[in-house]
């Protein structure tokens, strides 16, 4: 793997798209760490299903179409907690943070006790990890669902309805190591639907709402790919723009910065700084070399120049400016990406 891809910014591209005069957008990809750090020694993990599938009798409603209350109804729930597992190892596995990601198949729960968390054995756990040579089991202790519907017309024998989603899962990380200390991760999140209720191959429309029991694989998939970002370093897209149109030297580094020639794109901006006597010019001058040095990965000297940068919007704006607000944010986040930074090379070394 390239050295970006250690550090911040690598595979990044540009969109740039209308906007207002002035500014030029794009899109970048950055590298940011896992939320959990886990042991150097961990290389290799085992996902594997420590639940009890969810009765279909729990968790589902649906205010119907001319009705007050609400009605509840039933949902099979089966293979969704395969899904989020299997969906899991697989994000995992495509990271390529670990050595390995492996799947264990079967599931561990054979109570029927729903509401009940029972956590991983230390006998279990050892003969697991024994058995599939792995450092460290991540492992989907709770997972419940639900579903929320409300019918709102009909057309042409179609209903047309919203639904809503809510998905709480808990997963548990086993490790010999932490001495009995098992690092817990909790996500509650939830999706909305909106479409018509069509479930035959005489109608078309854009909008088709899934039943509940598709509702719920979507649930589980959404809340593996967000627990991939808890467990690995990953990717994310940001938004980032540039000032133009100033001089030709921002012209010039415009043209530098279309390129990806961030190296020339910086000395052009800081030939306008230099040359500039307005302190608005040099702001949007200065904010211009603090995203050539965030492309370059010196968030030091991106640092540097986005704090004067926001010092000189500041000088030159009004208290409720957009080009001061702006700066700062872009001061900020360049801030914490030196934070993240720090804890990525500690993550990826």
């Amino acid at each position: 793997m390239r050295r970006l891809s250690f550090f911040a910014i690598a595979l990044f591209s540009m969109l740039f798209f209308s906007s207002c005069a002035g500014i030029q957008y794009m899109s970048i990809e950055t590298r940011e760490p896992a939320q959990v750090t886990l042991p150097t020694e961990v290389k290799s993990v085992l996902v594997v299903n420590n639940v009890v599938q969810q009765p279909d009798e729990i968790g589902h409603n649906i205010k119907r179409l001319g009705k007050s209350q609400i009605d509840r109804v039933k949902a099979s729930s089966d293979s969704v907690a395969i899904f989020y597992t299997e969906a899991l190892s697989q994000f995992l596995g495509e990271e390529k943070y670990f050595d390995a990601v492996k799947y264990y198949q079967k599931p561990l729960r054979t109570d029927n006790d729903f509401w009940q968390e029972v956590p991983i054995s230390p006998e279990t756990m050892s003969e697991l990890r024994n058995t599939t040579s792995t450092d460290a089991i991540i492992s989907l202790d709770k997972l419940i669902l639900q579903t929320d519907r409300t019918d709102f017309f009909q057309q042409e024998g179609y209903t047309y309805a919203s639904m809503t989603g809510k998905v709480h899962s808990v997963i548990r990380v086993y490790l010999p190591s932490m001495e009995g200390k098992i690092p817990v991760v909790q996500f509650t999140d939830s999706m909305k639907w909106e479409g018509y209720d069509i479930r035959d191959d005489r109608a078309y429309a854009e909008l088709i709402i899934p039943t509940q029991e598709e509702a719920m694989k979507q649930l589980a998939v959404f809340a593996a790919e967000k627990m991939t970002n808890v467990f690995s370093p990953h990717w994310e897209n940001q938004d980032r723009w540039y000032y133009t149109q100033m001089s030709s030297k921002m012209r010039e580094g415009e043209m530098f910065a279309k390129g990806n020639q961030w190296s020339d794109a910086i000395e052009k901006w800081k030939e306008s700084y230099t040359a500039e006597k307005r302190k608005l010019n040099q702001a949007k001058a200065a904010h211009n070399i603090a995203l050539g040095y965030e492309m370059l990965d010196d968030m030091d000297s991106a640092y540097e120049w986005a704090t004067i940068a926001s010092d000189l919007f500041r000088q030159s704006t009004t208290n409720d400016s957009l080009e001061r607000r702006r700066s700062l944010l872009f001061k900020n986040e360049i801030e914490r990406r030196k934070e993240a930074s720090n804890k990525l090379n500690m993550q990826m070394n």
